[in-house]
């Protein structure tokens, strides 16, 4: 047993080891309390949808109810629904002070609504519409969830790839310095030279450090967004590479932020919400027509002794003056729609501009990685040449340090480049409002 649960613990971590970025997601939208907390919202929207359709169902209650008492008019009462009224009972004395008696009373009533003026159908669009907006918020909550776990994915493995490099900047400046130390040895060079390259080693060993650092971060970052404990190890398999993505014009792009994205959807739904609850406030100056039905059973005992009498009747209620309270309601329900098409017209402009953004900033990242491939070719092209020249006495450590910072900050930048292309791509389906887990931007 002292061994089978050490391997139980060790066995979920070891599964975990490999992570995709879709794995990473998946896991993400399995544990977020975010997105628990916006599910258990929507059943309770679901479940006020249920509560509003009831209104278009009868209302059966029963009721029992025990009661004793030497009252005249109790007494007299009671006998005549118990159907034990006699003649003996009209005498002045017990009619006056009659003895206490009981009363069992079993009751059924039923009610049911004939006309409201459309109070239940307005109740159930509304109960309809806040569901909407509950699962529009469930969405939000999912796209969140994917763009913060994408972010923190890729800046760990931005993290890992930049220490790569401030670790080849190490061992390529270590070879530099012994070469500077056996040419100084031969004759060949001098003490400058040497101390030229201790200081460069020193920069680019410091770089590594602070690489390593942020690596440590990033990693603890991934597994906060992940919901899992912060030194959880991993294996980041998805490589630092530029995402495929299609060709998308401007114009499509912001139409489907409009459409799609689950904060234009909420608000075009607050519209309708307030339009509809403008309808009901009106809807309370109609008449209401009720019908009810009712059976009761009185006994003086419990199982015996007694009658039963049904009623039925149909109601009208109509309401003529309650202190003006109708009439604020409506004009509540009228600023509420304005302020409710004000918001969605906010909305709509708030996410056309993130799409123009989202667009230019993938645009951008695009040219750079042309830019810095092509920058980080030549550099490392012109590294080995300078450091050939150099071993042949015929370039200065300067020019060889100068060509090792210059291929250790195109490879970096490239490194930007592609993570800026990877997130960007991502926000570019964030803002059109198709982001998922299923998204072919995380592939």
């Amino acid at each position: 047993m002292r061994i089978l649960i050490p391997l139980l613990l060790v066995g979920p971590l070891c599964a975990q080891d490999a992570l995709s970025v879709k794995d990473a997601v998946a896991l993400a939208l399995r544990e977020n309390r975010g997105i628990q907390a916006a599910a258990a919202g929507l059943r309770a929207s679901e479940m006020r949808v249920a509560q509003a359709r009831s209104g278009k169902l009868p209302k059966v209650d029963y009721s029992e109810t025990y009661a004793r008492s030497n009252n005249p008019v109790f007494v007299f009462s009671s006998l005549l629904t118990q159907h034990q009224f006699g003649m003996e009972n009209f005498a002045i004395g017990p009619l006056n002070r009659p003895d206490s008696m009981n009363n069992f009373q079993s009751a059924i009533t039923v009610d049911q609504t004939i006309y409201d003026g459309g109070q239940v159908r307005k109740t159930v669009a509304s109960a309809e519409l806040g569901r909407r907006m509950t699962d529009e918020e469930l969405r939000a909550a999912r796209m969140d969830v994917v763009a913060g776990v994408t972010r923190a994915y890729y800046r760990a493995v931005l993290a890992a790839e930049n220490l790569k490099a401030a670790q080849q900047a190490v061992r390529s400046a270590e070879a530099d310095l012994a070469r500077a130390e056996a040419f100084r040895g031969a004759g060949m060079s001098t003490d400058v030279d040497v101390l030229s390259i201790r200081v460069h080693l020193a920069a680019v060993t410091e770089r590594r450090i602070d690489g390593a650092a942020e690596l440590e971060v990033a990693r603890a970052a991934l597994n906060d967004a992940l919901g899992l404990p912060l030194d959880a190890p991993h294996n980041l398999t998805t490589a630092l590479a530029p995402a495929a993505v299609p060709d998308m014009e401007l114009a499509a792009l912001e139409k489907s932020a409009s459409g799609d994205r689950p904060e234009t959807r909420q608000s075009r739904l607050a519209a309708d919400l307030a339009r509809n609850q403008s309808a009901l406030a009106r809807i309370s100056l109609l008449p209401q027509i009720g019908f009810r039905a009712g059976f009761e059973a009185d006994r003086q005992r419990f199982i015996n002794r007694g009658g039963a009498n049904w009623m039925a009747s149909v109601s009208l209620r109509w309401n003529l003056f309650n202190g003006f309270g109708d009439k604020a309601r409506i004009a509540e329900a009228g600023n509420m729609i304005e302020r409710a098409e004000a918001s969605s017209q906010r909305s709509d402009s708030a996410v056309r501009l993130q799409a123009r953004q989202a667009y230019a900033g993938l645009r951008a990242a695009i040219e750079r990685i042309a830019v810095a491939k092509a920058s980080v070719s030549q550099a490392e092209e012109s590294l080995r040449i300078t450091q050939n020249r150099y071993e042949a006495g015929m370039a200065n450590v300067t020019d060889l340090l100068r060509n090792e910072t210059a291929a250790l900050e195109t490879r970096t930048r490239y490194l930007a480049a592609v993570h800026d292309q990877r997130i960007a791509a991502t926000m570019l389906e964030y803002a059109a409002g198709r982001l998922t887990a299923d998204s072919e931007v995380l592939n």
